[in-house]
């Protein structure tokens, strides 16, 4: 993706993207020569080397603290059984503890009937080794997880794709730099000002598994296919046109 802005000073200042990542260099331009900004985005993909899934309990009971005490010691049992498949607890985060009102909702046009609370607590978990995934969510079911929702792949250093994927927008940048210059009589750029934001995203999109499973069921073990995620680096550019 390029964005392309050509104008004549003063120069804006360059704002960079929303980033959870960022570099920015900027340099002082000189009067009367055009300025090209470019933002260029170039993606590197790479298989995933990580995971992360939701997983936990959702309990029911009459009363608040009945249905809180079902819930802790449901949830206790699920989280010592994916230490037990060493995750490390490290890799292991309480996401969302919550309490509410359950209410039986008829057919008949009656007003809902309150039946008591019900309580959820679900945790994120990163599984290192992918090939391991499917076998993991199968275990925390048959120990009494009924929440389940991901995963989520990423690739836990991807400060490697991250150079490929600069080095490729800035290559990209100055071509298409000295092309305008070219275009309007110049023969050469110099950088003003570079700025820079990283993400990752999979190139299937956004899909996610989502389980509601009864606490009877025991699951078979589900196949993971864990594709490519794209490491993708915006630089945004601001040259100025030399001769």
């Amino acid at each position: 993706m390029t964005a392309i802005f050509v104008r004549a000073l003063p120069l804006a200042i360059l704002a960079a993207a929303a980033t959870p990542a960022m570099a920015a260099v900027e340099v002082t331009p000189s009067a009367g020569a055009p300025v090209v900004e470019l933002s260029v985005t170039e993606t590197v993909l790479g298989a995933p080397d990580t995971a992360t899934f939701s997983t936990g309990v959702t309990s029911k009971a009459p009363t608040a603290s009945a249905a809180l005490r079902q819930n802790s010691a449901d949830m206790d049992k699920v989280i010592k059984q994916i230490v037990a498949l060493g995750i490390k607890r490290e890799d292991i985060q309480t996401s969302g503890i919550n309490l509410a009102m359950d209410y039986e909702y008829g057919t008949d046009g009656r007003q809902p009937r309150f039946i008591g609370y019900q309580v959820s607590n679900t945790v994120s978990v990163k599984v290192r080794q992918i090939d391991k995934l499917g076998a993991i969510l199968d275990s925390v079911v048959s120990q009494g997880a009924n929440n389940l929702s991901g995963p989520s792949f990423s690739i836990d250093d991807d400060s490697a794709a991250q150079r490929e994927a600069r080095d490729k927008a800035m290559k990209r940048a100055e071509a298409q730099a000295m092309d305008y210059a070219r275009r309007v009589g110049f023969t050469g750029v110099q950088v003003l000002a570079v700025s820079e934001a990283t993400y990752n995203a999979s190139p299937f999109g956004g899909g996610e598994m989502k389980v509601m499973a009864s606490r009877d069921m025991v699951a078979a073990a589900p196949p993971v296919e864990g594709g490519q995620v794209g490491t993708s680096v915006t630089v945004n550019v601001t040259y100025q046109m030399t001769r």
